[in-house]
């Protein structure tokens, strides 16, 4: 089955929102066997509604929809597409009873708002989809050629929501028994160039044994996923299963999660189960490496704290940093990111302790020490490893890069405790 997707709305043509509808149901339904060959976006006028459905069914004579299904002026998705079809808008009784119940079970003072009955208007002949999770119905409109329309709400909670709900489960029927899938699995990857993956990968960087494979390069890394396509659901997952495997014995250390693993989160449970805890020392990513450890639930029963030691003095008076290194050194260098981790470490009384010094630009750089020269050491209860990575990018990019270094450092530490950074 080939779908289009189409998301309706003005604030995405002007990107005051962010389209993570289709995103969502890409995904969705690629996991069930549906290809989405195309996804549009269009505004709210109803010319341009009907305009982007009518091509899409043109197309593939399967269209899903988000957005314009709320009660106000600019919503023009039903009526849009019901013109399509051929089809006359009525009132659902039914609909506008469950929207006055929901207003009066609110509290709300008088009749329900007048512009809600638009919410309770029907194309005929269309089946209504119902939402557990808003008061925008659904709605599923076909014809006689077997082409449908499926309308779903833009508000994202609402529209995953009636994915799971209605729309999968009636798309699955539609695609009947032994359907194939489309398939993926993600390894993510942390301190390899982009470029110097296929190199690691050997036979294995355009795909094998019928998996595809795409790189995903980001600030925290590089995501390499593996597709599989037409096959059935137990095959596909052998291959995937076999072609991870086959992956991580290339790539070793360079592999730290699948799917969205958070690296945070993973040296936190890394941490715990050995029962150790961690302090943080910090100058060019201000908290930036905290803030990441701590937004993980649960993480107090393993950090400690830290210490955002940005001036010199600080990280003489705080960190217990000899004036003598700075002197001969400089605050970005190895050897007193070293000092750094293990004075934080001793003052906190601390199993590991993790510190980042570095130019995050977009002044300061030099010759020597160029913007994005980031040094990182961490001590695991007096064992200290230091690196000096050269990190790309804006300000805000180095300074994300520099905290995923740092927690990539801690990690090998913990899991390769032997091993040369």
């Amino acid at each position: 089955m080939n779908v289009e997707i189409v998301t309706i709305g003005d604030e995405l043509l002007l990107g005051f929102t962010i389209d993570t509808n289709a995103a969502h149901l890409a995904r969705e339904l690629a996991a069930i066997g549906v290809a989405i060959v195309r996804r549009s976006t269009c505004g709210d006028g109803a010319d341009d509604i009907a305009s982007a459905v009518r091509e899409a069914l043109d197309r593939t004579g399967a269209v899903i929809t988000t957005g314009g299904l709320g009660p106000t002026s600019d919503d023009l998705t039903k009526p849009s597409i019901a013109a399509i079809f051929g089809r006359a808008m009525r009132l659902d009784e039914a609909i506008l009873e469950n929207l006055k119940g929901r207003w009066k079970a609110r509290g709300w003072p008088g009749d329900m708002p007048i512009a809600n009955r638009q919410q309770a208007m029907i194309p005929d002949g269309a089946t209504v989809l119902a939402n557990r999770h808003g008061s925008a119905p659904g709605i599923w409109l076909d014809d006689d050629a077997g082409r449908w329309v499926a309308m779903l709400p833009g508000v994202p909670r609402e529209m995953r929501g009636m994915c799971a709900d209605v729309l999968l489960p009636r798309v699955r029927e539609r695609l009947g028994a032994n359907t194939t899938v489309i398939a993926s699995r993600t390894l993510r990857t942390t301190g390899v160039a982009e470029s110097a993956l296929p190199e690691l990968l050997g036979p294995l960087a355009s795909g094998f044994d019928g998996l595809s494979l795409a790189y995903l390069p980001g600030w925290d890394g590089v995501d390499l996923r593996l597709t599989c396509r037409g096959h059935m659901a137990a095959e596909a997952t052998a291959m995937l299963d076999k072609g991870v495997a086959a992956m991580r014995e290339r790539l070793g250390a360079t592999v730290y999660g699948n799917g969205s693993d958070d690296l945070a989160a993973l040296v936190l449970q890394l941490l715990r189960d050995r029962q150790m805890t961690i302090v943080v020392a910090e100058s060019c990513t201000g908290g930036m490496l905290g803030a990441r450890l701590t937004a993980i639930p649960g993480s107090s029963d393993v950090v400690l704290g830290g210490v955002i030691a940005y001036a010199n003095e600080v990280k003489e008076t705080q960190l217990g940093v000899r004036a003598a290194t700075l002197a001969t050194y400089g605050a970005v260098s190895e050897e007193t990111a070293r000092e750094m981790a293990s004075g934080a470490r001793s003052r906190f009384n601390a199993d590991v302790a993790v510190a980042v010094t570095g130019i995050a630009g977009p002044d300061g750089g030099t010759p020597e020490k160029p913007v994005g020269t980031i040094c990182i050491a961490v001590d695991v209860q007096g064992a200290v490893r230091s690196v000096r990575p050269a990190v790309v990018g804006d300000r805000d990019e180095i300074r994300r890069r520099s905290a995923q270094a740092a927690l990539s450092l801690v990690r090998r530490m913990l899991v390769h405790p032997s091993e040369t950074p």
